[in-house]
């Protein structure tokens, strides 16, 4: 794993909130902290309404995890555009993250409860 990156259990109970909807709670939460940037949650795919979750046509690269597919939320109001990622085949080094979502806190509500 690249030095800059640490990935340890989230510990305790976390919540997904979008568009008025619980989309999934967690008690298997993953934390994933690289370099300066502010922690990521990961939540396993079993814990969340996949069912809320519609794959997007857009991919990135990380050259340390790998390439990253991203899904917008079916809300009430509306779909929440690209507003979660996940690395299908991450890197062998963030290997735990597979089977996992992190979701953008700028688009939904990400909280330890």
């Amino acid at each position: 794993m690249a030095d800059h990156i640490k990935i340890r259990p989230a510990g305790g109970n976390w919540t997904i909130r979008a568009g008025g909807a619980v989309l999934g709670e967690s008690t298997n939460a993953l934390e994933l902290i690289e370099g300066d940037y502010p922690p990521v949650i990961y939540f396993p795919r079993a814990d969340i309404a996949m069912a809320f979750l519609e794959p997007s046509d857009t991919k990135s690269t990380c050259p340390y995890k790998g390439d990253a597919s991203y899904f917008s939320i079916v809300a009430k109001s509306g779909p929440i555009k690209d507003a979660v990622w996940s690395y299908e085949d991450p890197a062998e080094a963030v290997s735990q993250i597979k089977d996992h979502l992190a979701f953008y806190t700028s688009k939904v509500a990400v909280e330890k409860v």
